[in-house]
């Protein structure tokens, strides 16, 4: 197994298809939070087995960070099959997409005995995101497939569908597990990602999916702490002695000082 998870302190999930070897190698030194070795979108149907056999594989060695495998969506001839390899392997967590329903959720967690993390990718999967959340160990929100979902043109933004991304983030903090955004598709628009990366971490989550390595460093910058931050969430739990108190020129109280607690355990994970 990897070191111990933390996934609210996790702040990239790099996914990567389980059919390529070349890209599993690279993963193991890329220094993302956490990998997923994917099953789903990124394999063609007609490597679906051989990615499930490399997949068990690459798990069985040591990883410097924790692992995930994305099983096929229920209702797949591959779903059944990914669940028994996934269950007899050594993955720490276990992807679900498109999930859509509390059930699907508890009965990838019994069938795998692994912690689950579920992709909301389609309306449906908005709207049931507080019934799921609870049973899960974390959410990722499915970008690209919430737009395809909903219809929307190739080009479209985040703005429709922000108010899918905000439902996400409330299920999440409310059933107290941890919440991840989408992909960044552009892998040549740095400065495209640097600001997504950044409006994801302000909307509340946690950190980002991720499908190149590239976009690691990126990533863990805007999910960091700046100094900044770090030096004023010091100050703030520093000052406060129980109550509602002024601080500089405004009042906080005890949810300012947990807030700073917060900022400060990440800056130090």
């Amino acid at each position: 197994m990897a070191k111990a998870l933390d996934l609210f302190a996790t702040r990239s999930v790099l996914f990567l298809p389980a059919s390529n070897p070349r890209a599993i190698a690279k993963a193991r030194e890329a220094g993302a939070d956490l990998v997923v070795l994917d099953l789903e979108d990124a394999v063609r149907p007609a490597d679906k087995a051989s990615a499930r056999d490399a997949a068990v594989e690459a798990v069985e060695s040591q990883w410097p960070m924790p692992v995930a495998i994305r099983v096929n969506g229920a209702g797949t001839e591959w779903h059944s099959l990914d669940l028994d390899a996934v269950a007899r392997s050594k993955a720490d967590l276990v992807v679900v997409p498109r999930a859509s329903s509390a059930h699907l959720i508890r009965d990838v967690g019994a069938t795998t005995g692994k912690p689950v993390l579920a992709m909301v990718e389609t309306a449906a999967g908005v709207l049931a995101a507080a019934e799921i959340a609870p049973e899960s160990a974390g959410l990722i929100a499915g970008t690209n497939d919430l737009r395809a979902d909903l219809r929307l043109p190739l080009d479209a933004t985040r703005e429709p569908i922000s108010a899918a991304l905000q439902m996400i983030v409330l299920a999440a903090r409310a059933a107290g597990v941890a919440v991840f955004d989408g992909v960044f598709n552009n892998l040549e628009d740095v400065d495209g990602f640097a600001r997504e990366a950044t409006e994801g971490r302000r909307l509340g989550f946690d950190g980002k999916s991720l499908i190149h390595p590239n976009q690691i460093a990126p990533c863990h910058q805007a999910f960091a702490p700046s100094r900044a931050e770090v030096d004023r969430a010091r100050a703030v739990v520093e000052a406060f002695n129980g109550g509602a108190e002024r601080f500089g020129d405004e009042m906080i109280e005890r949810m300012h000082v947990e807030a700073a607690q917060r900022v400060l355990a990440r800056a130090n994970a």
